[in-house]
């Protein structure tokens, strides 16, 4: 069993028996507390997104294979939205495995995942990705086909319009991002999960409410 909370930005927070994994844990970007990692894991889709609490389980912030208590993890290379294909790859893509649960990650990447990422990240139950655009991440339109790429069970939008929030750019609103996908929405404060038993028949996206 794993519990799935929104913090607001990119930030996610995946909680199981074993460890916790905080995902782009630097909130101060976007106007909030940094989320506090000690003992916990830093996951980050991008370097800038740490918080590098020396008291943290273990700081993951690229490519690779990792094992952290109850989670297997796959970092996989990615293009930032902001770069050309011919520059280095700066941000990565995450397949998530607790149980028998895939969860992949997805940050501000351009908005196409090739064939090599979408074998990487393999069957997918729960995507986790940025909707709001505004030349900062994934627009609704791009952050759409994504999804129909990864065809996941389970569709958890972040980063998009919050009043909360002290964003960059303008971002647009969830709904631009649910009524262009167009399938039944869930809203929820908190997202658990026994097993893939729990998962929808038929692809949804759920709403988790900022904590």
């Amino acid at each position: 069993m794993f519990e799935i909370e929104y913090k607001g930005g990119n930030g996610i927070v995946v909680s199981s028996k074993k460890a916790v994994l905080n995902i782009d844990p630097k909130l101060s970007l976007v106007g909030l507390k940094d989320i506090k990692t000690k003992d916990e894991v830093e996951l980050a889709t991008e370097v800038r997104f740490r918080v590098e609490n020396s008291d943290a389980r273990i700081i993951i912030d690229s490519p690779g294979e990792y094992e952290v208590g109850d989670f297997t993890i796959r970092g996989v290379a990615a293009t930032r939205h902001i770069d050309t294909a011919e520059q280095e790859k700066l941000s990565t893509i995450y397949r998530v495995e607790c149980s028998d649960v895939k969860i992949a990650v997805i940050g501000n990447v351009a908005p196409v995942l090739d064939e090599e990422q979408l074998e990487a990240i393999g069957m997918v139950d729960i995507l986790v990705l940025p909707v709001g655009g505004g030349g900062y991440t994934l627009d609704a339109t791009s952050a759409v086909a994504i999804v129909r790429q990864v065809e996941p069970k389970v569709v958890i939008p972040v980063h998009y319009a919050d009043s909360g929030l002290r964003y960059e750019v303008p971002q647009d609103t969830l709904e631009v991002f649910t009524q262009e996908l167009s399938v039944p929405v869930e809203s929820i404060t908190k997202y658990k999960l026994k097993s893939s038993a729990g998962l929808p028949p038929t692809m949804t996206v759920v709403e988790v409410s900022r904590s």
